[in-house]
């Protein structure tokens, strides 16, 4: 059996995907609560800005459904209390799960990105240098880093996206001050972690669902893996790393 290579993050983090979204329903304070009481080390979420300047909590980004008779209406031209109750503001995360965990965000409105790193400051205990936030678009995240120091961020992409070639991309991201890259689980190799890994970057994997993609995430030296299933991302983690 091949060794387990070397990972710049032991354990790595077990980010749950939109809260415990296999177990709860998406993006609520009751799935991330429960994601930390599986054992989550990391919550996920995806994050826009309401009309009136608050930094919420959603995947698509609308609200109403067409099935139900009702308009969907974009979160950006709503203000926070006209959105439904079960859309939480990150100040509202903060408040009821604390922040002894490694938040990773999807940051699908630039317009968000001041309110929530503000919001990350004001939460304190750390919680700036526990902030993730993960864009696809290299310059974006080029121009935030100068003035957001405090905060991590992920060039969220996929292979076949680095047409330079993934080793000028690491040497891009390093010089960038971008700490991770953020890859789908099938586009990662040991080699490719390794790659990453001289130039100092961390390694992230997405969609890890099933037990010989997490485990073989781990074995890779991967530092970071998103999943729905919780109970089942700590379980992979905690069988490969045992007690390191």
């Amino acid at each position: 059996m091949p060794s387990r290579l070397p990972a710049r993050r032991v354990p790595p983090i077990g980010f749950a995907h939109r809260g415990a979204r296999a177990h709860a329903p998406e993006n609520t304070l009751e799935a991330f609560r429960l994601a930390l009481r599986l054992g989550a080390t990391g919550i996920e979420s995806d994050v826009w800005l309401t009309a009136d300047g608050e930094a919420v909590l959603d995947h698509d980004g609308v609200v109403g459904s067409l099935l139900r008779g009702r308009r969907r209406r974009r979160i950006a031209d709503l203000r926070r209390d006209e959105l439904p109750a079960h859309i939480p503001t990150l100040d509202e995360l903060y408040a009821a799960c604390g922040t002894d965990y490694e938040l990773s965000l999807d940051v699908k409105d630039p317009a968000a990105v001041d309110r929530v790193v503000s919001v990350a400051r004001a939460a304190g205990a750390g919680a700036p240098g526990r902030l993730w936030l993960c864009h696809p678009t290299l310059d974006r995240l080029v121009e935030w880093r100068p003035r957001l120091p405090d905060v991590r961020l992920v060039d969220s992409t996929r292979l076949d996206r680095l047409t330079e070639g993934p080793e000028r991309r690491a040497a891009d991201l390093r010089a960038a001050g971008v700490d991770a890259v953020n890859l789908h689980h099938s586009d990662w190799s040991g080699g490719l972690v390794t790659l990453f890994h001289r130039f100092e970057r961390y390694a992230f994997g997405w969609d890890a669902q099933f037990e010989r993609v997490i485990t073989g995430l781990v074995d890779m030296g991967i530092d970071g893996l998103y999943s729905d299933h919780v109970d089942r991302l700590m379980d992979g983690i905690a069988a490969v790393v045992g007690g390191d």
